[in-house]
C-alpha cells in the first residue's frame, strides 16, 4: 500500500479478492468475506494512486463481485434449512460486514468525486499564477489565498465532509495519503516542468533567473496556499498537519534545492559568480519563509544549500581575478587599428558586475571568512580588485607587443585604459590607473615628435644664404612628406569614443602648429610657393580626419561584444 502500485499488486489483490468470494462459498467462518472487502479497498486504493478513471474500473470490479457474493447468500438461504442459533448470528455478522463495506465503496466514491472536482481546478489555477508571476522575477509578492480564492467553497466543504466520514470510519492515513499523492504531483509538475521549465530544456546555466522565480512563487504564493488548502480539508484530521504538509512541498522543494547544487558544482567562471551570488541572495530572503513553513529537515536543507552558496560564490570571488581573462575572447590578437581589444571589453564588463554586486559580495566576504584582507582600512573587496586591475593592466601590455609600430602600442595601451577609465570612473577614482596621459605622451613621442623635430633648427641659422634657404625648403617639404604619410596611416586607427579622440587631436596640435607656425613665419620670404602647401587651417582639418571611432556601446552594462575586424598576427 505505501509503495508505488505496479501490475502484479494489482493483479494480487484482484486475484486474491476473487479467492476470498470463491473461499466463502466453501466455509463459513465470518472472515473470508472481509479478506474479499479488504482486498477491493486496497486495489481501488492502488488504482486511485495511478489514476482517477482507473479508479472507477476498480469500483465496478468491487461492485460485481459484491453482487455476486449476495446472489450466492440468497442461494444459500433457499436451499438451507436453520440450524444453530450460532449459525444465525453468523449471518446477521456477514449482513453487517457487506452493509459497511458497501458504505466504504460509496464513501470512496464520493471521495474520488472530490479529489476529481479539486484537480478540475488546476488547470485554470496553473493558468492564473503562470500569468500573475510573468515577467521580472523580482515582482513576484506574497500571496497566501490564491488557491483558496481559485477554489469555489462548494468544492473545498463537500471534500472535507468527506475526509470527515472517512476519518470516522478509520480510514484517515489512506484518505491522506492519497490526497497527498495528487497534490504533490500536481506541485511538482507546475514548479519543476512549467515555471523552471526542467522536464522542457533540461540542466541548463542560463535558467537561474527561471529558479529565482519558481524559488519565490513556491515559498510566497503554492506552499502558503497549500498549508491553508491542507487545514481546510483536513480540519477533523488528527495526523500531523505539519508532517503532512511537509510531505506534499517535499518533492518539488529537494528538486529546486538539487538545481542549485548542480549549478554550484559546475567548473567556477566569472560568469557563474554573479549567477551563484544571486542564488544567495534569493535563499537569504527566504530562510524566514522555509522556517515558517516547515519543522523538519526541508529547512535544513535550504540553510546547507545557502550556505553553500556562499561559500562557492566566496571561492570564486578570490579567482575573479583570473577567471575574467580565462574566455576565448582573452586568446584573441590584438587589431590591426589598435582598438579596444575584445579581452577589455569582456573583462571591464565583468569588473563593473562586480561592483554592482558588491554590497552582497561582502556580505557574503564578511558571512564566510576566508582569508584577511591587506592593508589597515582596506577591505578584502578592495584587495582583490587592485589585484584584478594590476593584472588587467599587465595583460593588456603584454597584448600590447604584438605591435611592431611603438606608436601603435602607445595607442592601443592609450585606447583600452581610457575606455576602461571611462567605464569605472563612478565606481574607482584615478590612483587606480596609470595616469593615461603617460600613455598619450609616449604615443605622441614615438610618432609625431619625429614629425616635428624635422622643423628644427639651429636658434642661430638664418635664411640668408642660398644653402640655408634650400635646407628650409628641404626640411619643409620632407615635414610635408612625413605629415602626411603620418595622416594617412593613423586616419585608419580606432579610437573608442569622440572624447578621446578629440583629446589626441588637441594634444597633437599643441605640439605641432606653435613649431609648424614659427618655421613658417621665420623663413616665409625663401620658402615661397611652398609655404602654401599646408596653411594652418589645412593642417588643423588634416589632425580633425586622424582616427576612426570603434563600434562599440560603452554605455551598456555588458562590452562583450566588439566589432570583428582583422587581428595582427602572432
Amino acid at each position: 500500500m505505501n509503495g508505488k502500485p505496479d501490475a502484479y499488486s494489482l493483479i494480487s489483490c484482484a486475484a486474491f479478492a476473487f479467492m476470498s468470494l470463491s473461499l466463502s462459498r466453501q466455509i463459513q467462518c465470518g472472515f473470508e468475506v472481509d479478506l474479499m472487502y479488504f482486498y477491493l479497498g486496497c486495489l481501488i486504493v492502488q488504482l486511485m494512486k495511478i489514476n482517477f478513471l482507473l479508479a472507477i474500473v476498480g469500483v465496478c470490479y468491487s461492485y460485481c463481485l459484491i453482487i455476486l457474493r449476495s446472489s450466492f447468500s440468497s442461494v444459500n438461504v433457499q436451499h438451507e434449512t436453520p440450524c444453530l442459533s450460532l449459525e444465525e448470528q453468523q449471518v446477521v455478522v456477514q449482513v453487517d460486514s457487506e452493509h459497511f463495506h458497501t458504505s466504504l465503496e460509496l464513501l470512496l466514491q464520493q471521495f474520488l468525486t472530490g479529489m476529481k472536482e479539486l484537480r478540475r481546478n488546476n488547470s485554470n489555477i496553473t493558468k492564473m499564477l503562470l500569468e500573475k508571476v510573468k515577467g521580472n522575477y523580482k515582482l513576484v509578492v506574497t500571496d497566501h489565498n490564491f488557491i483558496l480564492d481559485a477554489i469555489p467553497d462548494e468544492t473545498i466543504n463537500n471534500l472535507r465532509e468527506t475526509v470527515k466520514l472517512m476519518v470516522d470510519a478509520g480510514f484517515e492515513k489512506e484518505c491522506s495519503d492519497l490526497y497527498i499523492s495528487l497534490r504533490k504531483e500536481w506541485l511538482k509538475d507546475l514548479l519543476i516542468n512549467k515555471l523552471l521549465g526542467l522536464r522542457k530544456m533540461g540542466f541548463q546555466d542560463y535558467m537561474i533567473g527561471r529558479w529565482i522565480k519558481a524559488s519565490k512563487v513556491a515559498l510566497r504564493i503554492l506552499f502558503p496556499c497549500e498549508r491553508r488548502l491542507y487545514d481546510r480539508v483536513f480540519s477533523e484530521s488528527f495526523m500531523s498537519s505539519d508532517l503532512c504538509f511537509s510531505e506534499i512541498c517535499r518533492g518539488a522543494t529537494i528538486q529546486l534545492l538539487d538545481f542549485a547544487d548542480s549549478f554550484m558544482n559546475q567548473s567556477p567562471s566569472a560568469w557563474r559568480l554573479f549567477k551563484t551570488v544571486d542564488m544567495f541572495e534569493t535563499l537569504c530572503d527566504l530562510i524566514p519563509e522555509f522556517e515558517a513553513l516547515f519543522t523538519d529537515s526541508l529547512v535544513n536543507e535550504a540553510i546547507k544549500t545557502k550556505n553553500r552558496s556562499g561559500e562557492v560564490s566566496r571561492d570564486i570571488f578570490m579567482e575573479f581575478g583570473n577567471l575574467i581573462f580565462l574566455t576565448p575572447d582573452a586568446e584573441l590578437d590584438c587589431w590591426v587599428d589598435g582598438g579596444v581589444h575584445p579581452m577589455t571589453c569582456e573583462a571591464t564588463g565583468y569588473i563593473v558586475l562586480a561592483f554592482w554586486s558588491r554590497q552582497k559580495v561582502e556580505q557574503i566576504l564578511r558571512d564566510y571568512p576566508l582569508v584577511v584582507a591587506n592593508g589597515a582600512g582596506t577591505s578584502l573587496f578592495d584587495s582583490q580588485m587592485e589585484l584584478t586591475m594590476d593584472k588587467f593592466e599587465r595583460n593588456l601590455e603584454a597584448k600590447s607587443q604584438t605591435y611592431e609600430d611603438s606608436a601603435l602600442r602607445y595607442f592601443f595601451m592609450l585606447n583600452n585604459i581610457s575606455m576602461i577609465k571611462y567605464k569605472l570612473e563612478n565606481f574607482w577614482d584615478d590612483r587606480f590607473f596609470k595616469n593615461t596621459r603617460q600613455y598619450l605622451e609616449l604615443y605622441c613621442k614615438s610618432s609625431w615628435s619625429n614629425v616635428i623635430d624635422i622643423l628644427k633648427i639651429d636658434i642661430n641659422q638664418s635664411a640668408a644664404s642660398n644653402s640655408d634657404a634650400n635646407s628650409m625648403k628641404g626640411k619643409l617639404n620632407l615635414f610635408n612628406q612625413k605629415f602626411k604619410e603620418m595622416c594617412g596611416i593613423q586616419s585608419t586607427w580606432r579610437v573608442f569614443d569622440e572624447q578621446l579622440k578629440k583629446q589626441i587631436i588637441i594634444y597633437v596640435e599643441k605640439m605641432l602648429l606653435p613649431d609648424y607656425e614659427n618655421f613658417i613665419a621665420r623663413f616665409e620670404n625663401v620658402l615661397g610657393k611652398n609655404a602654401d602647401e599646408y596653411r594652418m587651417s589645412d593642417i588643423q582639418a588634416q589632425l580633425n580626419h586622424l582616427f576612426l571611432l570603434q563600434d562599440i556601446d560603452v554605455d551598456s552594462v555588458s562590452l562583450i561584444n566588439c566589432t570583428n575586424r582583422v587581428i595582427v598576427s602572432s
